[in-house]
């Protein structure tokens, strides 16, 4: 098969489209065509070599992935050839107290696909046929790819981590990210008062376009200033941050008494300073939350398929131009979700 690997770290220049080996089904695995495959920050942070945990090499990246079974193992007779199908990015044990319970993103043994296996910058990949959601015609492939791993990242921040309620005021960092354009649409489905941040008219027209109620410019107003101004100096009760070290102290500044922020990233740094005194004296809480479990991407892509959220999709490209797509991803001047075509 065609794939965009990398044999070792460094700028996008050691993406190279070439000759792979073509996935192997196994007991209780599928092998899917890849129709469409999105960009994560993930994948930037691997080639970069800047995670924590060594991959193997030469790596294909590639979380988010939609396209149809080209073959699939005897015993999941569930599952035909050429059924179409999006794939659940969090791979789990599925025999582990966590994955019994339904917590499959605590399981020991959690990874994400397209991390430390082969993801889906590649005409073909393997994935377990746990993995595998059945996809209704009406929804194409790509918007189906830019899907997953966003919505179920955010839907896990809102619901699961910050429990979100009617009536409250969320602030939604960087609507214009894949994290930040699902956390408006969730948020607005859960009946909340939604305040974005975006970068320029553009940017901030898709915002409201969205749902957001209101939408700050981060790069020209004082995102702590214009929070008090739109809560009458009351704060939020959720930050959604994922921005990391460059908006850490704001999103601290921006809660109400009570509030809570959580944080799913880092883009632009993990290291930060808490004042402890703001935190008890002000009753905050600070939550992480990684990915998220199968029974939740399950729940938000059936409102998907109702078409109560609809990822935004930014641009396309070939799988031969990746490095032409990260590139930019790495600009920052995208709104939504970035795919490669096979």
């Amino acid at each position: 098969m065609k794939a965009v690997r990398f044999h070792r770290h460094g700028g996008t220049d050691v993406l190279v489209y070439e000759t792979a080996p073509d996935p192997v089904v196994r007991s209780g695995w599928a092998v899917v065509r890849v129709r469409a495959c999105a960009l994560n920050y993930l994948d930037l942070w691997q080639r970069r070599g800047l995670e924590r945990v060594t991959i193997p090499m030469p790596h294909i990246s590639g979380a988010d992935v939609a396209g149809e079974v080209a073959d699939v193992a005897s015993d999941a007779p569930e599952w035909k050839t050429g059924q179409r199908v999006m794939v659940q990015p969090g791979l789990s044990c599925g025999r582990c107290p966590a994955c019994l319970a339904g917590r499959d993103n605590y399981c020991p043994r959690y990874d994400v696909l397209g991390y430390q296996s082969a993801g889906g910058y590649a005409e073909f990949v393997a994935v377990p046929v746990q993995n595998l959601i059945a996809l209704p015609d009406h929804i194409g492939d790509i918007e189906a790819a830019a899907f997953p791993l966003a919505f179920l990242t955010a839907w896990h921040m809102l619901q699961s981590r910050a429990h979100v309620t009617a009536g409250e005021t969320v602030l939604v960092l960087a609507a214009g990210s894949g994290v930040g354009q699902a956390a408006v649409q969730i948020a607005r489905l859960m009946q909340a008062r939604v305040i974005a941040t975006a970068g320029g008219a553009d940017k901030i027209a898709k915002a409201r376009e969205l749902g957001a109620d209101e939408v700050i410019d981060h790069y020209d107003e004082n995102i702590v200033q214009r929070v008090r101004q739109l809560t009458t100096n009351r704060g939020v009760d959720v930050v959604v941050e994922h921005v990391g070290a460059a908006t850490w102290e704001k999103s601290l500044k921006c809660l109400a008494r009570g509030g809570r922020v959580v944080t799913c990233g880092a883009t632009t740094g993990h290291e930060t300073a808490l004042d402890l005194r703001h935190l008890f004296a002000r009753q905050l809480s600070v939550l992480g939350s990684y990915m998220g479990g199968k029974a939740e991407l399950l729940r938000a892509a059936a409102l998907f398929f109702r078409g109560r959220f609809a990822p935004v999709v930014d641009s396309t490209f070939p799988l031969a131009d990746a490095a032409r797509a990260q590139k930019t991803l790495e600009s920052s001047g995208h709104f939504g979700k970035i795919v490669l075509v096979p």
